[in-house]
Formats: structure tokens, C-alpha cells, sequence
């Protein structure tokens, strides 16, 4: 089994694709500001996934999880300012992605660390 076998890391694209979609509206004066760190951190919640897992090591994947929660809130984070600055309003649809995928990150943690502690 891969990363790619992962629901996970399969919602995680999923997300990419709907923040370059819902960014590519945002004004032009934006494309170097919101637009480009809401797409980073939207495109390195997958990558770290995808890294972690192959690293080799169960501690070293769960700090690549641990990365990719971070990347998740901050495009949370960012997607909370691009709403209150009136670019986008921030769908329900994409919250419920995000909680999902913040809980499934959550609950492969737990697993893989359960596994490092039998």
C-alpha cells in the first residue's frame, strides 16, 4: 500500500483542485499575497503526505502528518481572511472537507502511533 491508496491523501488532492478553483477569482493584486499561500498550503498537504509516507519510518511519517495538519489549518486560516476580505465566501461544503480531512489526519496519527507503541 502507497500514499495513494490513502482516502486521505485522495480528499487532499481534491482540496488542491477546489482552492485553485475557487482562488483563480481572487484580483490580480493578490496572485503574489492570498492566492499564492493559500495555494501553497494547499498543495502541501498532499506532498506531505506523500513524502512522509515514503520515508520509511512510522515516526517520520507521523511528522510529515503533522506538517500536513499545519498546511490544512493554514489554508483554513486563510480562507477565514480571504471571506472577511470579501474575495470568496467560504463554502460549507469546504469546511466539512477540511474538518474531514483534519480527522482523518488525526485518526492515521493515532493509528501509526498506536503501531510504534505495541
Amino acid at each position: 500500500m502507497t500514499h495513494k491508496d490513502l482516502e486521505v491523501y485522495k480528499l487532499s488532492l481534491d482540496l488542491v483542485e477546489e482552492i485553485y478553483s475557487l482562488t483563480k477569482d481572487f484580483p490580480s493584486s493578490e496572485n503574489y499575497g492570498l492566492t499564492s499561500q493559500l495555494r501553497r498550503a494547499a498543495v502541501s498537504l498532499p506532498s506531505n503526505i506523500a513524502e512522509g509516507s515514503s520515508r520509511g519510518s512510522t515516526k517520520d511519517f507521523i511528522r510529515f502528518l503533522n506538517i500536513a495538519s499545519g498546511s490544512l489549518s493554514e489554508v483554513e486560516t486563510q480562507l477565514i481572511i480571504a471571506e472577511r476580505i470579501g474575495y470568496v465566501a467560504f463554502p460549507d461544503t469546504l469546511k466539512n472537507n477540511i474538518n474531514s480531512i483534519q480527522k482523518m489526519l488525526y485518526r492515521l496519527k493515532e493509528a501509526l502511533t498506536k503501531k510504534i507503541n505495541d
